[in-house]
């Protein structure tokens, strides 16, 4: 059996991978706290590490396997459908012999596997079709387990004891099998199969079928699976039902966005294919609409994650901005607690809920171990007021803002130098609290780790960037002394931001400050996120987007997070040489407001590259930083999410920053700002793109001396501009 090797995530929380991760390609159906991963045949095989349902934090599932006439059946074809709302796999029979002789021949029945999930619960619906030419016995079984896991067990870390696994409870004739677990933190876990028609043979572990079928007949069984904690409540539905259910969600996710269309097919692929990858994150809370992470090792709420994937698609839709923030805000920290981090006004890192997050074996029940989040979040609230006018979210939301201004000074400043430090308060929290939070990602040039508390080049930019909204957000609302203030303070905090990282040598900035404020002098794209806030004085944002465009940072399929010429660069290490599709988007926009469109096409079209070449336009997490060849895709990185959150969205920031595109609320303006498409997109459509209540419909031309802007249709009161 193949040794798993470990993977750095955060610290001690890293994923372990198989040598064989990369070799058995995955499928994934997802709703809310609900997602299962399945192999290309639709099973969830036995002993396949991420493979399974899960809910919650927990594995569901660790078996579900489908035979027929004992026989696995060849593998046809497998993908979402034409909708995106089902998994459709189609398999067939392999040939039957018995002493020597064919007595079944190969692709005579059809097997056909559609699989939802909604709500707590995973939907199977079967079918076998005869297309021969005389009636045909068949035996379809169906195997399946619960092993109860913990996703921090599926990552990979050993606990000291679980809690008891329950004896099953079959009900034939009811065709319920009921699969419990009660476990260290007192609940009860329990997975429930429910099967339709009544198998023959209904058991602990398999289910199992005879069917006598006709020439051309066809049978069905349909496979309900509730993933049930405590008294949690099931809302029981048939396929066909759900099936509705969820189509109709799709529907309207789908309509928050405006119709965005290219000559070019596939990267109208990859653009519905986000789409698509977000519908499958979201989450409908009370507050409103949110994301979660990536599926399946961040299948929850992330505050950086979320904020950043909202802030990607805010130009195309606010609403998920308005969503998130709330939810965040409902979250905020109220006290100091050193064992979660959590602090007054601080935006959390993190929710979990499976039973290794209930008992505290890790620490992220409610865990606000991140320094990017609490400015991040100020960042949206203002970003979002502006591009949609709405005071009324910033007057609802005012006192969150103002405690997590209050935690920047007061709790963010550890040391009252005027910048945000982090260093964990609790041994079993993240040592590095950014997002590149890999144990060994934030070093000197020697090589040598910095020691916290540690000021990372990108936090010290999002507060200042969150200090000028703050201040036009208090302006709007007839607050003029808190305005000058914290403008006054990010003058400052400018002024000696430049001083103090630019490194003169390295034409870019610092990656960050240590105990010591010294500067770790490194190239990274940490020094992208510096330009998308205004923070970099222009002379230098130019010469770190020259620099960030050299080959040692530049691929061929974008970015790096570090430079091949540093110590610790490694292209298959998470943060130390990687291409992560979010990082170069937020390049992209950085560039793009200091007005170099064409620098940030030149990104667009190295991820577009990336996405064509992979699995169904999907772009991962991240993938590895070897340098882009005629001959290879770009590499995998092995335990990568997919889908994920902030990789999806990336295309919708691309595209904004290609356009140049800023949207004013409070203005009612539209402005496209040295627009700049690449040569393979000559045409985009923008259908129904709402500003403050008024609706534009647009048409964008590359032409030989730059791009046209049309306004096809214009409904209410607002302006276009486009500035050459």
């Amino acid at each position: 059996m193949a040794q798993p090797r470990g993977i750095l995530v955060g610290g001690e929380y890293y994923v372990l991978a198989s040598a064989l991760a990369g070799r058995r390609p995955r499928v994934v159906v997802s709703h809310g706290d609900t997602f299962a991963v399945f192999d290309l045949a639709g099973d969830i095989p036995s002993g396949g590490s991420e493979y399974g349902l899960f809910h919650g934090g927990t594995r569901f599932l660790d078996r579900f396997e489908l035979k027929l006439n004992g026989r696995f059946p060849f593998l046809l074809s497998s993908g979402l459908a034409e909708d995106s709302v089902e998994l459709e796999t189609y398999l067939s029979n392999d040939d039957e012999r018995q002493d020597g002789v064919v007595v079944l021949e190969r692709d005579t029945v059809a097997i056909r596997r559609n699989k939802l999930a909604l709500e707590n619960r995973l939907y199977e619906r079967i079918e076998l079709h005869h297309y021969g030419s005389e009636p045909l016995e068949l035996a379809l079984e169906l195997t399946y387990g619960a092993d109860f896991a913990d996703i921090f067990e599926v990552r990979g870390i050993d606990r000291p004891s679980r809690g008891r696994q329950l004896p099953p409870s079959v009900e034939a004739r009811k065709g319920i099998v009921r699969l419990r677990y009660e476990g260290l933190d007192g609940l009860r876990r329990e997975t429930a199969l429910h099967f339709r028609p009544l198998p023959g043979a209904l058991g602990e572990e398999t289910a199992s079928y005879r069917f006598r079928l006709a020439p051309g007949e066809t049978v069905q069984v349909d496979v309900e699976v509730d993933c049930m904690v405590g008294e949690q409540k099931i809302l029981r539905r048939h396929y066909g039902p759900a099936r509705a259910v969820l189509r109709q969600e799709r529907r309207s996710w789908r309509e928050e966005f405006p119709v965005l269309y290219t000559n070019n097919e596939g990267f109208n692929d990859w653009l519905n294919r986000s789409l698509e990858d977000l519908a499958l994150l979201r989450k409908q809370a009370e507050e409103g609409t949110t994301v979660y992470a990536g599926i399946p090792w961040f299948a929850t709420l992330f505050g950086r994650d979320s904020l950043i994937t909202a802030f990607e698609v805010l130009a195309f839709n606010p609403r998920l901005a308005a969503g998130t923030l709330r939810v965040l805000a409902s979250m905020q920290g109220k006290e100091e607690n050193p064992e979660r981090e959590e602090e007054p006004g601080k935006i959390l890192h993190e929710v979990r809920s499976g039973e290794m997050a209930n008992t505290g074996e890790v620490p992220f029940g409610r865990y606000y171990g991140s320094a990017d989040s609490t400015p991040l979040f100020l960042v949206l609230l203002s970003e979002y007021a502006r591009r949609t006018g709405d005071l009324e979210l910033v007057r609802e939301l005012w006192p969150a803002a103002l405690a997590a201004l209050a935690w920047i000074e007061q709790w963010g400043d550890r040391d009252g130098d005027g910048y945000v430090e982090y260093e964990r308060k609790s041994e079993r929290g993240l040592y590095h609290q950014g997002w590149k939070d890999s144990r060994d990602s934030v070093f000197h040039a020697d090589g040598t780790l910095a020691k916290p508390p540690i000021a990372l080049a990108e936090v010290q930019a999002y507060v200042h960037w969150a200090l000028r909204g703050m201040a036009e957000l208090a302006r709007h609302l007839g607050h003029l002394d808190d305005a000058l203030r914290w403008e006054e303070r990010a003058v400052v905090l400018k002024t000696r931001f430049n001083r103090e990282f630019w490194l003169e040598d390295e034409d870019t900035f610092a990656l960050a400050l240590d105990r010591d404020k010294k500067p770790c002098r490194v190239v990274t794209t940490n020094a992208a996120h510096c330009l998308l806030g205004g923070i970099a004085e222009p002379q230098k944002a130019e010469a770190t987007i020259e620099r960030l465009l050299r080959d040692d940072v530049f691929s061929g399929w974008g970015l790096r997070t570090l430079s091949t010429k540093a110590p610790r660069y490694n292209p298959m290490a998470y943060h130390n040489g990687s291409v992560w599709p979010h990082d170069n988007a937020l390049a992209a926009e950085g560039f793009a407001r200091y007005g170099a469109t064409e620098r940030a096409a030149k990104l667009l079209t190295a991820l577009f590259d990336a996405a064509l070449a992979t699995d169904e336009r999907r772009l991962p997490e991240l993938f590895c930083g070897f340098p882009r060849s005629m001959q290879h895709k770009p590499v995998a990185y092995p335990v990568a999410c997919r889908p994920q959150a902030w990789a999806a969205a990336s295309v919708f920031l691309l595209l904004k920053a290609v356009l140049g595109l800023s949207v004013d609320g409070f203005e009612r303006n539209l402005c496209f700002s040295h627009t700049s498409l690449p040569e393979w997109l000559e045409h985009l459509e923008i259908q129904g793109l709402d500003v403050g209540g008024a609706r534009l419909d647009l048409a964008v031309h590359r032409g030989r001396w730059g791009a046209a802007v049309e306004v096809v249709e214009k409904r209410g009161d607002v302006d276009v501009i486009v500035r050459k």
